[in-house]
């Protein structure tokens, strides 16, 4: 194994949109390496590659198998790593790439939002002791038991960057974007988000549980669990970005981070005679119509035998659920053709302030209806009609913007 100190780098796609990106990464990392660093690279798909592929599979079949889906899917991030060890080869720096399946990342057999099981990175192991740089295709694995290949969900490149970083006691694992790293709300529609230079593992996965786009929150959790020092920052201006720590519990003082919101978030219902059937019931209807579970944001038991969810998800799963529950079927499952927003304000000892009645007061004064509130010690959850969701974003800000940073 190499004794040079090991940084794992883990670019987005928007990162590797073109040709040209691909290049301009590749003399970053050749730049790194030169500076006597092992380097493992974690890369997603290019630009839109993701989202072009899932329209495919999606024009050609309403309800596309997911492990063939799978299979579509994962040929981004091979394109990605193919490219990027090309381009350091040119500039002189050795490197290979590696799929999921051949670094060894071993998943359980979901198809569509595996979770990985174990790590037996062999083939990374050698290559680092070799002096290369490895390439490594993100967001992919293998089910050891059917092996098949599998995919890890949306944001699965970050979590296989962070793993192979506890597996390997990396320096640090380098989330590199678009975007300089973790701000109060998303910067494309805040203009006035303010940007942290740290933050802690707890508020960072609670932002990306509650729809904060810049890592996934199972990505987090993880590097909280194995300890992995995380540096969230922009592909071109890396000097600049957020670090996230253990932190330090600030107690009875009250203070809200960040605003984020999912965009849609449906409601269903299942039979059953209490939650842990209705969850049983839930499980058999998703897996067999080969659907990912969704994220659920609550669920709800009452007397007259139904258990009630709270769902959101990405666009395709969602409406792939949707079909399923509109149609008369064997588990239950039924919808209850309802769908609103989440607005959710994140930071610490929110549950017993008066920040719910203050947020409450803003929205009231814009004439914005909350529906239901989930509270948390750590965030405050409004649900909205999806056409609210804009102007409750904006209002709600406001509360940070007036607080002290």
């Amino acid at each position: 194994m190499s004794i040079r100190p090991l940084v794992v780098r883990k670019y987005g796609g928007k990162c590797l949109a073109t040709l040209a990106d691909v290049q301009r990464v590749a003399k970053d990392v050749t730049s790194l390496y030169q500076k006597d660093r092992a380097v493992i690279v974690v890369v997603s798909a290019m630009g839109q590659t993701t989202d072009e592929l899932t329209r495919l599979a999606y024009q050609i079949s309403s309800r596309p198998a997911r492990r063939e889906l799978d299979m579509l899917l994962t040929t981004g991030e091979r394109v990605s790593m193919a490219l990027m060890s090309m381009a350091l080869q040119d500039l002189g720096c050795p490197a290979v790439s590696f799929t999921g399946s051949q670094a060894g990342v071993l998943t359980d057999d979901s198809h569509s939002n595996a979770r990985i099981t174990d790590l037996r990175p062999i083939r990374i192991e050698q290559s680092l002791t070799e002096g290369k740089v490895v390439v490594l295709a993100g967001f992919q694995g293998v089910s050891p038991r059917r092996k098949e290949v599998t995919t890890l969900g949306r944001g699965g490149s970050d979590t296989t960057a962070v793993a192979m970083a506890a597996h390997f006691k990396a320096e640090r694992c380098e989330i590199l974007k678009d975007v300089s790293g973790v701000f109060s709300a998303d910067p494309k529609l805040i203009p006035q988000a303010h940007h942290y230079s740290e933050l802690s593992y707890d508020q960072v996965a609670r932002m990306c549980f509650w729809g904060a786009k810049v890592l996934h929150y199972r990505s987090v959790e993880l590097a909280q669990a194995q300890g992995v020092p995380l540096f969230v920052g922009s592909a071109t201006l890396p000097e600049r970005g957020t670090l996230i720590t253990q932190g330090v519990p600030m107690f009875e003082q009250a203070k809200i981070l960040a605003i984020n919101s999912h965009p849609k978030v449906h409601h269903y219902q299942v039979a059953g005679q209490g939650m842990a059937q209705s969850f049983e019931q839930l499980d058999k209807a998703l897996r067999k119509m080969e659907l990912p579970w969704p994220q659920i944001l609550a669920s709800v038991h009452d007397p007259s035998g139904w258990t009630r969810f709270m769902v959101t998800g990405d666009d395709w799963s969602l409406a792939s659920l949707e079909a399923l529950a509109q149609q008369k079927n064997e588990w239950g499952l039924s919808s209850l053709n309802q769908v609103m927003a989440s607005v959710t304000l994140s930071g610490y000892g929110l549950s017993c302030s008066p920040v719910l009645n203050q947020a409450l007061e803003l929205l009231k004064a814009v004439d914005v209806a909350v529906e239901k509130v989930i509270t948390h010690e750590g965030s405050l959850s409004f649900f909205v009609s999806p056409t609210d969701l804009s102007k409750a974003m904006s209002q709600l800000h406001l509360l940070i913007e007036s607080s002290a940073l």
